[in-house]
């Protein structure tokens, strides 16, 4: 008996990893799915949730600590509140399903590395300026191309993005300086026309809060599993580039120069999200 609940207790709160299990992590906003699934009161006030979330088969387990955020830290005031279950793992194609009971939420597969939360119409989950709803595993090991099969639309004559992201290597960012996260502001320029990219400004602590202009272009990629997506670059006049990938126009997911997409941490993706 004492064994039987030693392995219980160690599989909820992850104090042991196989080797098929996967950890992922990252800080979402609360919405009314999101809230509904973790059973957390719509009436309660929250700033972000931390998730701990752990994949071995066919069962999952979850670690969830929600509330206000406590100034000048990554921490909540009082510790927050947790929501702390396991339940049935399901697995498609290029989706994770979880269910809570009689309550479930869809995961998209972006890659081996990174998941995003889903929306009960199949749409990827649009987050704030603050956080967004991807997860990254917690250990990244390889650069995974791209699983997810984006969804080709017409490029708006304007559309905006923003978030906030752990550090890169970019434009702006003194050499030596501590550097937490980084805040974007960037819009985007198209001729919807002829669906191709214009102009861009750029805005945030990676230029130093300047506004920084220039041309954006794109070109035809394709993973290794066979799924072909554009990877855009955005060109500055001065910096290194800085190449994302739009997966549907609600989401812009920031990637390496192979279009490989970036891996973050319990605190930022490397999402950024449409402003309303």
């Amino acid at each position: 008996m004492k064994t039987f609940s030693f392995l219980v207790g160690c599989f909820l709160f992850f104090s042991c990893v196989s080797g098929r299990e996967k950890i992922f992590t990252g800080s979402t906003p609360a919405n009314h799915v999101i809230r509904n699934f973790l059973g957390i009161s719509l009436a309660d006030s929250i700033d972000f949730i931390r998730w701990k979330l752990s994949f071995d088969q066919t069962k999952y387990s979850l670690s969830a600590n929600y509330g206000i955020g406590k100034p000048n830290t990554n921490g909540f005031i009082a510790g927050g509140k947790w929501a702390r279950f396991s339940g049935e793992l399901k697995k498609g194609k290029d989706i994770y399903w979880l269910t809570n009971g009689n309550r479930a939420i869809e995961l998209a597969i972006l890659n081996d590395e990174v998941l995003h939360l889903v929306n009960p119409g199949g749409s990827l989950m649009r987050g704030t300026a603050g956080w967004s709803y991807t997860l990254s595993i917690e250990k990244s090991s390889a650069t995974n191309p791209l699983h997810f099969v984006p969804k080709k639309f017409i490029l708006k004559d304007s559309m905006a993005y923003e978030g906030r992201t752990p550090c890169l290597d970019f434009a702006d960012i003194q050499k030596g300086k501590d550097c937490y996260k980084l805040k974007w502001s960037i819009v985007l320029f198209a001729d919807p026309t002829t669906n191709t990219p214009a102009g861009f400004r750029l805005r945030g602590t990676a230029v130093q809060h300047q506004s920084k202009t220039g041309t954006w272009v794109g070109g035809w990629t394709k993973s290794s599993t066979g799924n072909e997506r554009i990877v855009y670059q955005l060109n500055l006049e001065e910096g290194k580039p800085l190449y994302f990938i739009l997966p549907d126009e609600n989401i812009l997911l920031l990637t390496d120069n192979e279009g490989n997409l970036l891996v973050g941490n319990e605190d930022f993706s490397y999402t950024l999200n449409r402003k309303n």
